[in-house]
């Protein structure tokens, strides 16, 4: 069982840069790719796919809206994986899940994720 908890959300300025983490615990982290997710205010039941990271951290891959703005990196030492958010746009506002699966490669779906940290809430205002 992996537990993983999010932080670094907040408020940001169009414009600006934010720096996202999760912290994994309860399992061996090197044997999980991590994806990002997040969940727009008045879009409740639609996960978007941000990214993803393989095990190694080897490869990477990024949703349309996000690319060349977001950077996933992990520390398999740490048990960590980070997303850093650059040229951040209102319609980046959202809560952002990271989530773990070993069952897969490149996975952009919700249900290919079997681990989820609670979330937390980035607001860029305009």
């Amino acid at each position: 069982q992996v537990q993983l908890v999010e932080s670094g959300g907040g408020l940001v300025q169009a414009g600006g840069s934010l720096r996202l983490s999760c912290a994994a615990s309860g399992g061996t982290f090197s044997r999980y790719a991590m994806g990002w997710f997040r969940q727009a205010p008045g879009k409740e039941r639609e996960f978007e796919f941000v990214g993803f990271i393989s095990k190694s951290g080897g490869f990477t891959s990024y949703g349309d809206s996000v690319k060349g703005r977001f950077t996933i990196s992990r520390d398999n030492a740490k048990n960590t994986v980070s997303l850093q958010m650059i040229s951040l746009k209102p319609e980046d506002t959202a809560v952002y899940y990271c989530a773990a699966q070993k069952n897969f490669g490149l996975a952009y779906r919700r249900e290919e994720y079997d681990y989820w940290g609670q979330g937390t809430q980035v607001t860029v205002s305009s």
